[in-house]
Order: structure tokens, then C-alpha cells, then sequence
């Protein structure tokens, strides 16, 4: 992760690291502004390809390729420097982008960087649910946008997953 510390001073040997993985939703900088304090922070959010965002649109999405591509990056600038400002007074964080999807960005970052917990915002899409056809024929259950359901399970994330829910407001 590139190194940044708001509060000054490199890495702190001994803590645990927790992993926060964003996107630009009011659900997952909530998730960061609620990290315990006793990890140090790995800050990451995944950047789509281009060509998934496009997807099969048709005859001539090649051309869109290079203006898609520009959004996602200014995106991911943007939920970045979010972050960095969210993490002002934190010590010891470092940020990456990453492309790929966000559920297995999270999981590979928690193995690469020995990471404690993972920490997720949750969007409540978890209800969502159906049944398709998985590529040997069997019907399984799909969570649809959930990536809190899919990092908790056991086989892609080894470890404990903190799922983060904002508290709905009442009006």
C-alpha cells in the first residue's frame, strides 16, 4: 500500500492491520470513520475494467472504452483523496487502487497484507437474492451487489469480516 500518514510516523510494528475496502457510497466512509483504533489502516478500493462497466453493449462501446476508463480512474482519485482527508489524524495508513472487482480486490489485499479484519460498509443490498444457473448446470443462490456476503464467507476471506451498517435515520 503507498504510505501516507496524516498523524507523522511509518509503520508501527506489532499492530494488527485492519483493511477498509470503499467505493464512493456514504456506506463504506462511514465503514472508515468507524475503524477501531488499534489497527493500522489499509485503505482500498477497487476500480472496475472499463470493458465490464461497458459490458456487451453492442457495436461501437469500443469507442466508449477510453472515456469510461477516465471516469473510473477520476473516481477512484476521488474516493482516494475522501479517504486520505477522512484519515487525516490517523498514523499509520497506506491507500491502494486497485482494478478488479471489489470482492476479490478485498479478499487478495487482506492475504497479501497479513490483514486482522477486513472491514466493509454494508448498502443493505443483501436481500436481493435469487437463484441462477451456475456454469456445471446447478441452481445456486446468487447475492446480487452483496460484497459483505461474499467476503464472509470462510473460503474467500480467512478471517473474521467487520460489516459496518449506518444507522437508518428516522424522520
Amino acid at each position: 500500500m503507498e504510505a501516507a500518514g496524516g498523524g507523522g510516523g511509518g509503520s508501527l510494528p506489532g499492530k494488527p492491520v485492519m483493511v477498509v475496502g470503499i467505493d464512493d457510497s456514504d456506506h463504506s466512509y462511514y465503514a472508515l470513520d468507524r475503524r477501531p483504533q488499534q489497527y493500522r489502516l489499509g485503505v482500498l478500493t477497487a476500480k472496475p475494467p472499463a470493458s465490464s462497466v461497458i459490458g456487451i453493449a453492442g457495436i461501437g462501446s469500443a469507442e466508449l472504452l477510453p472515456t469510461v476508463e477516465a471516469d473510473l480512474k477520476r473516481t477512484a482519485a476521488r474516493v482516494m483523496d475522501k479517504a486520505k482527508s477522512l484519515c487525516a489524524e490517523v498514523a499509520d495508513v497506506g491507500y491502494e487502487a486497485i482494478e478488479g472487482d471489489a470482492r476479490g480486490v478485498i479478499c487478495e489485499a487482506v492475504d497479501r497484507h497479513h490483514a486482522e479484519i477486513p472491514a466493509i460498509g454494508c448498502h443493505g443490498y443483501s436481500k436481493w437474492k435469487s437463484f441462477v444457473m451456475n456454469p456445471s448446470g446447478r441452481a445456486c443462490r446468487a447475492v446480487l451487489g452483496s460484497v459483505s456476503d461474499y467476503c464472509m464467507h470462510p473460503r474467500h476471506a480467512h478471517c473474521t469480516v467487520m460489516v459496518v451498517k449506518r444507522p437508518k435515520h428516522k424522520h
